[in-house]
């Protein structure tokens, strides 16, 4: 009996609207960062490899020797802007909605990271590097952590997509071209990293306007 009424305060405590607000940024994120990166990429000119190039070089390769490719920079630099505040408002209204810190705290970093990458293109060198790395380990954290918030049998997916993430990049950063992954390539390297992180932003996002109702 107790655990029921505890159960059930715990559900009065949830705030809906901000859980379906959370919901639908993080899934809109999801979408316009996957329909940006792929449309950055179509409209590249040709020599641009998902295995050869970082998928940051859509918007500026690295110094000294920067390249900026028209419309592909502005493309991908404003989908990574837009992406990253609509994360950032979304933590904001997971915290609310769940009254809870963890999880939004690093899904907040990881929409600061985002954002970063879109304001401080490849072409600025350090400064970018600093906030991708900020939204690829923030990133699988925020997965992993996430589960404090979400249901089985969603949460050990979201768990294993944050493993996934960190792990490539662990592996990455501590072997380099030992890595198992090496084969692929740093663009491929990088979208193991990247890409698990962005399904579990939709997914989560997806997950919290079910909850919501």
């Amino acid at each position: 009996m107790a655990a029921a009424i505890r159960s059930e305060r715990g559900r009065r405590a949830l705030r809906p609207r901000y859980l379906a607000a959370a919901g639908l940024l993080l899934f809109l994120a999801g979408v316009v960062a996957f329909m940006g990166i792929i449309t950055a990429e179509s409209l590249y000119p040709a020599g641009y490899s998902t295995s050869g190039n970082e998928i940051s070089d859509l918007g500026a390769t690295e110094p000294p020797d920067s390249v900026i490719e028209e419309p592909s920079a502005t493309i991908f630099n404003t989908v990574m802007m837009v992406s990253g505040a609509l994360i950032i408002l979304a933590a904001v209204n997971i915290q609310v909605g769940f009254g809870r810190w963890a999880a939004p705290v690093l899904v907040g970093l990881f929409g600061l990271g985002a954002l970063g990458v879109g304001i401080f293109p490849g072409d600025t060198g350090t400064v970018h590097a600093l906030f991708a790395m900020l939204t690829f380990v923030t990133g699988g954290a925020a997965a992993i952590v996430s589960v404090t918030i979400m249901a089985p049998p969603l949460s050990y997916v979201s768990v294993l997509l944050g493993i996934v993430a960190l792990v490539t990049l662990l592996l990455h950063l501590i072997m380099g071209d030992s890595s198992p992954l090496a084969g692929m390539g740093i663009g491929g390297v990088e979208r193991w990293v990247a890409y698990p992180i962005l399904l579990w932003v939709t997914g989560l996002g997806g997950y919290l306007l079910g909850r919501a109702r």
